[in-house]
């Protein structure tokens, strides 16, 4: 038999392109699940934000990945679908989900991975669904 808790995580963000650190809020709910060993699953339900995993260590890094992603996908060109899809691809393209293991009752991740939401078409409200399964 599958058990699982889920949880969503509230985020208003403030710039139209945004990185947030949401790794303490995952690894918050996945103490409290009291599972051992299973999966957590990241999933954002939104068409113009994504999920990523990256650096920690260097804030730069992440106005680095937003520039870089701009400059590949710029707001500014002219788009068949409507002025957001820019954000559109830009969410295509990074995905919007991660599965990460858990072991020990801890997120696995690497020394200096953490988890990121990707705003592209803010500021909004957006929800992120976190799900810990056995």
């Amino acid at each position: 038999m599958t058990m699982y808790k889920t949880k969503e995580i509230s985020l208003k963000t403030s710039e139209q392109n945004q990185m947030i650190d949401i790794t303490s809020m995952v690894r918050d709910f996945v103490k409290e699940s009291h599972v051992r060993d299973g999966m957590c699953f990241i999933y954002v339900p939104h068409t113009t934000a994504s999920i990523v995993i990256n650096e920690n260590t260097d804030p730069q890094l992440r106005d680095d990945i937003l520039d870089h992603i701009e400059r590949l996908i710029p707001k500014g060109e002219k788009y068949k679908h409507s002025s957001h899809a820019a954000a559109h691809i830009k969410a295509s393209l990074l995905g919007n989900s991660k599965t990460l293991l858990i072991k020990d009752n801890k997120l696995l991740l690497g020394r200096w991975e953490a988890l990121y939401f990707c705003e592209f078409s803010g500021p909004r409200e957006r929800v992120v669904i976190v799900r810990v399964q056995v």
